[in-house]
């Protein structure tokens, strides 16, 4: 068979459009796609003689992980600030007021919180105590292990609260009737729950002022005579302990609480452990 002159030449037997070398036909019915190259990275940055190498890039610093409370926990190492001098009149302190029933605790503490120069608080342990309604273990019903607890768990909610204001700026003042013949419950107690700082002071009139204080109370918050005058006995146990104690036998409520501010004012100007 001839072709017109110019035509092209058919291609040889096996060598036609997606036929493979040897006369074998491709696998499958469509071409495979060609795989794209990879870029080659880039080359890295030789410094110029007599310079020095850039340091490689950092990543960026992540902050540190978040307890379950939301609060950040902080890097090993962090710097403490270094004691700042301590002013009397504009500390922010915590003050644990001591003392027997009917001695005018919660009177003075609301008064000397309510007439400070600085923001103060007052933390009740009963009014804490009585948060519980449905419940509520009376002392007076009978002192056993429900009301016990109780009042552990009244004292720890009023620590906590105490810190709370402390570390927001503002001072507090709380009052309970702590026995020095149970440091680890009371005083030592209080200042697990508060912080070493805790300043008490004891409020300590004589038993006749303190049964006709207590005859004044309703509710339960009033003792029996017998009840008052044993825990005043116990509360004799704080002289020679080295606490400040105010007898506010023959005090008004304001002499009283500026009495209260100048054992304040001594104790944060003295060295520490005073």
């Amino acid at each position: 068979m001839q072709h017109a002159v110019g035509a092209p030449l058919p291609p040889p037997p096996g060598q036609g459009p997606g036929s493979r070398p040897g006369g074998h036909p491709p696998m499958g019915s469509h071409p495979v796609p060609p795989v794209p190259p990879v870029p080659a990275a880039p080359p890295a940055a030789v410094p110029a003689p007599g310079w020095p190498a850039s340091p490689p890039p950092q990543a960026p610093p992540q902050p540190p992980p978040a307890d379950a409370t939301g609060h950040l926990m902080l890097p090993q190492g962090a710097p403490v600030p270094a004691a700042q001098p301590v002013d009397p009149a504009h500390a922010a302190v915590a003050v644990l007021l001591i003392g027997p029933a009917g001695a005018g605790k919660t009177t003075v503490a609301r008064h000397w919180a309510d007439t400070r120069r600085v923001p103060t608080a007052h933390v009740s342990l009963d009014d804490v105590r009585e948060w519980v309604r449905s419940g509520f273990a009376d002392p007076q019903s009978g002192w056993n292990d429900h009301s016990e607890a109780q009042y552990r768990l009244a004292r720890r909610t009023c620590g906590f609260a105490a810190r709370n204001f402390l570390a927001n700026g503002i001072s507090c003042i709380l009052d309970d009737a702590v026995f020095p013949d149970r440091p680890a419950v009371g005083l030592g107690g209080w200042k697990r729950h508060v912080g070493p700082g805790l300043l008490p002071v004891v409020l300590l009139p004589g038993l006749e002022v303190v049964l006709e204080r207590n005859a004044e109370r309703t509710g339960n918050r009033r003792l029996g005579d017998e009840e008052v005058a044993r825990i005043h006995g116990r509360m004799a146990g704080w002289y020679g302990s080295g606490l400040p104690i105010i007898d506010n036998s023959q005090q008004d409520v304001t002499t009283t609480a500026r009495l209260l501010d100048e054992v304040v004012a001594r104790s944060l100007a003295g060295p520490p452990g005073c």
